[in-house]
């Protein structure tokens, strides 16, 4: 008897562990919803303090002056002096405008682990002058 009560045990447990497993099935499909996906945390994988160097290859305009950027999630955003305003995609692909006084450029390019290139054209002092940049994240 010790045997066949032992049996109707298992039985009652792996009803109760089916029809668990079917109660949890669909809080399990909306927790994997809920969660970001890869190409969602790798957008937060660009965040910190990018020190960012420009090169002006068109124009009259200084080259070689660094400016610190901020990115936190797909934002980026000036970590010293002047306004800057931007966006970073979930591929890394970067746009920014960046204003300091009457000088204003905007540029775009690529971020990558934690270096980055792009192009930029803006008016600077009065000129219009054009370029690359590179940048590495702090």
């Amino acid at each position: 008897m010790a045997h066949s009560s032992q049996s109707l045990s298992s039985l009652t447990d792996l009803a109760c562990s089916r029809r668990l497993a079917r109660l949890l099935a669909p809080l399990a499909v909306l927790a994997m919803a809920a969660l970001p996906s890869t190409a969602d945390a790798r957008v937060g994988g660009y965040d910190g303090v990018w020190n960012v160097t420009f090169a002006t290859t068109r124009g009259n305009c200084s080259s070689g002056y660094s400016v610190p950027f901020t990115v936190t999630g797909n934002r980026v955003s000036s970590a010293g002096g002047g306004r800057v305003s931007g966006t970073v995609k979930r591929g890394g692909a970067v746009a920014v405008e960046v204003s300091v006084g009457a000088s204003h450029a905007h540029g775009g390019g690529r971020l990558a682990g934690v270096n980055g290139a792009g192009s930029w054209r803006g008016i600077i002092s009065g000129d219009q002058c054009s370029g690359t940049w590179q940048a590495t994240r702090g």
